[in-house]
C-alpha cells in the first residue's frame, strides 16, 4: 500500500543479508543516504528462509544469523523498512520483471540500489543490465554500490563462512564490522562445574542451520538485559565425563549472576585450545585455571 509520509516513494535493496556484514552495510548506509535526499524511506526486501533452501536444499549453507539475530543487527541501521518474503516454490519463479513489478506495486519503488555481485528473479537472472533497461521502462532509477575490501579481498557473506568455519574469528570480526555471535537461551546444567570451582551457565545449542566456530574452548563476551562480562566457553562434548553430546558451557570471568532462563548473546573473541579428556575432576580444573588466565589476557587485548 502507498507509504503517506514518503512523497519520495522508496528506495529499495534487495537481498539475503546474511551476516549483516561490511559490505551489506555499505548499501544500507547508501539507500538510508539516498533516501532522506528525496525525502523517501529506505527498504530492505529480504528473505526467510534462505533461497537455497527451497531451489537446492544441499546447496544452502549455514546460517551467520538466525533470522531473530539478523533483524536484532538490521534494527541498529539506518533502516526504515525491514520488508520480509516468504521466500516460496512460487516466488521462486518470479521471473525479474516479475519482482521488479511486485517492487514498484508493494513499495512504491523510485530508485533501486544492489550490491557489486546481485541477481534476482528466477536464476538470478536479474542482471544489473537488465535490471537498467527495465529502469527505463518503468522509471525507476537503478544503481550498484562496489564491492568493500579487507586485505584486497571482496567481503561476502561466502568469506565470512570460511573464516568463522576455520576458526579465524579475529578475520570474520574484521569482515562483519564486530565479533561473530549467537543469541541463546540460559538453561540448568549438570552442575559439575560448580562442584570444581568454575561455576558455569549452560546454553541451549542453536538451531541446526547456524554455523558455529569448531568445537573447543573459547575466550567469549557475554551480554544479558542488565549486564555483560568476559568468559571462557567450552564448545563441544565434554570427554572427561563420558558426554559426546555437544554443549555450549560459559564460566563467567567477573561475575556470578542468575540468567536461568534469560537470553544472552554471546561473542566469540578468541580459541584458546581443543576439546580434550582429562584423567580426573583434578586434572580438568588445573587446565581451566589455565584457560582462565589465558581468557583473562585474550579479553584484555
Amino acid at each position: 500500500m502507498p507509504l503517506p509520509d514518503a512523497p519520495g516513494g522508496t528506495v529499495v535493496t534487495v537481498g539475503t543479508f546474511d551476516g549483516v556484514h561490511l559490505g551489506h552495510h555499505k548499501v544500507l548506509e547508501e539507500i538510508a543516504r539516498r533516501a532522506r535526499k528525496v525525502r523517501a524511506r529506505s527498504v530492505l526486501v529480504t528473505f526467510e528462509p534462505h533461497p537455497l533452501s527451497v531451489v537446492n536444499p544441499q546447496a544452502a549453507p549455514p546460517l551467520l544469523t538466525l533470522p531473530e539475530e539478523r533483524r536484532e543487527i538490521l534494527a541498529q541501521s539506518e533502516l526504515d523498512i525491514l520488508a520480509v518474503l516468504a521466500f516460496t516454490p512460487a516466488l521462486s519463479q518470479y521471473s525479474p520483471e516479475q519482482f521488479v513489478q511486485l517492487l514498484l506495486q508493494r513499495f512504491r519503488m523510485r530508485q533501486l540500489v544492489i550490491g557489486y555481485d546481485h541477481g534476482f528473479g528466477r536464476g538470478r537472472a536479474g542482471d544489473v543490465e537488465l535490471l537498467r533497461r527495465l529502469g527505463k521502462q518503468l522509471d525507476f532509477a537503478v544503481d550498484v554500490v562496489s564491492a568493500v575490501k579487507v586485505d584486497g579481498r571482496a567481503v561476502s557473506s561466502t568469506a565470512v563462512r570460511r573464516a568463522v568455519a576455520g576458526g579465524d574469528l579475529r578475520l570474520a570480526g574484521r569482515l562483519l564490522g564486530r565479533r561473530y555471535s549467537l543469541s541463546s537461551e540460559v538453561v540448568r546444567g549438570a552442575g559439575r562445574g560448580h562442584a570444581i570451582g568454575y561455576r558455569t551457565i549452560n546454553l541451549v545449542v542453536p538451531d541446526a542451520r547456524k554455523l558455529i566456530p569448531p568445537q573447543g574452548v573459547y575466550a567469549v563476551w557475554v551480554e544479558w538485559a542488565t549486564g555483560s562480562s568476559g568468559g571462557m566457553m567450552h564448545q563441544g562434548p565434554r570427554p572427561t565425563f563420558g558426554d559426546t553430546q555437544r554443549s555450549l558451557e560459559i564460566h563467567l570471568l567477573d561475575t556470578e549472576v542468575d540468567l536461568y532462563g534469560a537470553q544472552v548473546k554471546v561473542s566469540w573473541v578468541s580459541r584458546l585450545r581443543d576439546v580434550r579428556r582429562f584423567d580426573s575432576a583434578e586434572a580438568l580444573k588445573a587446565q581451566l585455571d589455565k584457560d582462565f588466565r589465558a581468557a583473562r589476557a585474550a579479553l584484555t587485548q
